[in-house]
């Protein structure tokens, strides 16, 4: 675990060493961290919005071209969702009635609520909030929603999410301001990504009070 903390906090200096170490392979790498993220329901803590911020940076520097970078894990994106939701359809209600070692049902029911909350473009939105954004693929498929109209979101929220991290790091990741406190960058990506289940637990909690009350 501090392990994987320490990379979210410095992914911009683990990915340098990455490239220098091993060059063209951190497409690779790149591809992986972000179709596990967003395809492997038990994988929800892998750092997506920082990841594609830090790359996006390190692509202003020539490291990687910008246009195959945004090109390689906006198909990592889309293919990961598509297999979440094939997942949830082949899985169905079974897995989310059960809590298991590897699926938290706390987390499914969070993002449930925040599906049901926005309806079907929760596929585009919960792109830009963590664990959410794992989930959201999953419960479409339990919830049969139609494979066409999922897709049609899936391609949307993949190229704004790929997109806008990759372009926000690739023309401000190397002002020096962001460079010398990268760390505090990320600490502020992350919460303002959490906003969104932040404001949906204090609404669930409130009105569970209410009702009680």
């Amino acid at each position: 675990m501090m392990a994987l903390i320490d990379f979210i906090l410095h992914v911009d200096q683990h990915l340098i060493a990455f490239v220098q170490h091993y060059g063209a392979w951190v497409y690779l790498l790149l591809f992986l961290i972000v179709f596990v993220e967003t395809g492997l329901v038990v994988m929800p803590f892998l750092p997506g919005d920082s990841l594609l911020f830090a790359a996006g940076a390190l692509s202003a520097t020539g490291a990687m071209h910008p246009g195959a970078l945004m090109g390689l894990l906006f198909v990592a994106a889309v293919l990961g969702d598509n297999v979440n939701y094939l997942v949830g359809r082949r899985t169905g209600q079974a897995v989310f009635d059960r809590d298991s070692r590897w699926i938290r049902r706390e987390y499914l029911q969070r993002t449930q609520a925040f599906f049901d909350r926005h309806g079907g473009k929760s596929v585009i939105l919960a792109r830009f909030v963590p664990i959410v954004r794992t989930f959201a693929p999953f419960l479409a498929g339990v919830g049969a929603m139609p494979y066409g109209v999922f897709f049609l979101y899936n391609l949307i929220g993949g190229a704004l999410w790929i997109g806008g991290f990759v372009f926000l790091g690739y023309h401000f990741g190397n002002l020096p301001a962001v460079k010398h406190n990268f760390s505090l960058v990320i600490f502020l990506i992350i919460g303002i990504s959490l906003l969104p289940m932040v404001v949906e637990f204090w609404r669930h909690r409130r009105q569970a009070r209410l009702g009680t009350g």
